[in-house]
């Protein structure tokens, strides 16, 4: 909500001039912003909201400006910003570090057949499910 905003909306119990004094701005600009004429909003801030709940909050900036063709992806994601709005990620921002074919080799458990440890650092084990390496596989 811009500062005049907030002075319309609270000239019922104060006075303009001592909303305008507390907020630090000028009573002749509140009473300009008054007087313009309220931008209309293009074709495509209508649409977007219809599109984005439409597929259920999960359309980004490119999907959305892929449907809507009027806008530029920039100007979109600064408007969805503006309002609040966020798309939903459809699946875990972590790494993979698991290959799921089913003709992978897993490592036999080497400690299955050996007696239990007795005392500290006898048997040491470890856990390599996400080495990062050089080509990024």
């Amino acid at each position: 909500m811009s500062r005049y905003a907030f002075v319309q909306a609270c000239t019922e119990p104060w006075p303009v001039q001592v909303l305008c004094r507390v907020l630090g701005v000028s009573c002749a600009g509140y009473y300009q912003w008054r007087s313009r004429p309220q931008p209309t909003p293009a074709p495509w801030q209508v649409a977007a909201p219809a599109a984005f709940t439409r597929h259920a909050r999960r359309y980004g900036t490119r999907r959305l400006r892929a449907e809507l063709r009027a806008v530029g992806r920039y100007a979109l994601r600064s408007w969805l910003h503006r309002h609040g709005l966020r798309a939903l990620s459809t699946r875990p921002q972590r790494p993979r570090t698991t290959v799921a074919a089913p003709a992978t080799v897993v490592a036999e458990n080497q400690l299955l057949g050996q007696p239990a440890p007795t005392a500290p650092n006898q048997v040491w084990v470890g856990d390599i499910t996400y080495l990062p390496l050089l080509g990024g596989r």
